[in-house]
């Protein structure tokens, strides 16, 4: 039945997910750049597509005129205008069960890095400079304040695992209503009283560059930023000031606007913050979950199914 159907997927997408799509009878379309040219080039006949964070321009559906289904391998949905594709009649879909633990442990990851300075520290030992630790000492997590803003799947997966650091937790999520791992409390308080604040907000018009200069003047000079959730949630222009002129203490940054990052980036000058290159849910464990995941809800809609996980409607009736 589905032998003639295509599908386009990342060349890098895990075995397990291009196995998912193969013994559910479909044809792949392995693309070694899944940047919109590339796609409308190489993939124009496919009814499927498994997308993972490039753009994909609302005009390139014109060239996939099978398209039924674009399959985000994540929860972000950012890169694709999910209400225009619902209009085209091409389901959107994410694989919200499949990365929290993994997002919610490299977090602490990069939490913990930060407070003691390991990355910089090591790097400069390689260097020859075993006295660099001297002058850049790091800090005990416990008793300090971590800030937890936006309490999706991983929100909640940081503060249950972060609540066995001996931390204070507050919560900001204006949709939430209880917590059992920490404190509900507002955005300004948040911000003020937080050592350590992470991002785990989707992008939405209301936040988007919602951190910003007023944002970072409200914080602690000493206080942390950890961002694994979406580059768009930070103003970075202001973050890049903020860290130069100390009017915070640094941050942890694993998205930006524009990936990957160039490496002109001032972010590269600055010493007090971490960088890496969207790992957040870079394990083999994770990515096999997100590949059959995301490989499932294209076989769904390609079956006449609805997807499980969608994040718009298709209007299927009169």
């Amino acid at each position: 039945m589905l032998n003639m159907t295509k599908v386009a997927v990342p060349k890098g997408l895990s075995v397990e997910g291009k196995r998912y799509l193969t013994d559910h009878g479909l044809s792949l379309i392995e693309l070694d750049s899944m940047a919109s040219d590339s796609i409308e080039k190489n993939a124009g006949d496919a009814d499927g597509l498994i997308l993972m964070t490039d753009p994909f321009p609302n005009q390139t559906i014109k060239q996939l005129p099978n398209l039924k289904v674009i399959a985000r391998h994540g929860v972000g949905y950012d890169n694709v205008d999910q209400n225009f594709m619902a209009k085209a009649g091409i389901w959107v879909t994410i694989t919200p069960n499949a990365n929290a633990s993994t997002v919610a442990e490299t977090t602490l990851a990069e939490i913990l890095d930060v407070s003691k300075n390991l990355t910089s520290i090591s790097d400069e030992m390689r260097k020859g400079h075993f006295e660099y630790k001297n002058t850049h000492m790091g800090f005990d997590v416990a008793g300090k304040t971590l800030g937890i803003m936006g309490y999706g799947r991983i929100g909640r997966m940081v503060a249950k695992k972060a609540s066995g650091l001996d931390m204070k937790i507050m919560i900001y999520d204006p949709f939430v209503k209880e917590s059992e791992d920490g404190q509900l409390v507002n955005r300004e308080a948040l911000l003020k009283e937080s050592d350590i604040i992470t991002l785990h907000m989707a992008v939405t018009p209301d936040n988007q560059q919602g951190i910003g200069k007023n944002e970072f003047d409200e914080m602690k000079d000493s206080a942390v930023l950890i961002n694994l959730g979406r580059g768009a949630l930070v103003d970075q222009t202001a973050l890049i000031n903020a860290l130069r002129t100390h009017t915070i203490g640094g941050a942890a940054l694993d998205v930006f606007n524009e990936e990957p990052l160039r490496l002109t980036s001032d972010f590269y000058q600055l010493d007090n913050v971490l960088l890496t290159p969207h790992i957040a849910s870079n394990t083999k464990e994770c990515m096999a979950r997100m590949a059959v995941d995301a490989a499932s809800e294209v076989v769904r809609v390609l079956t006449g199914d609805n997807p499980k996980w969608p994040v718009n409607k298709i209007e299927t009736g009169d």
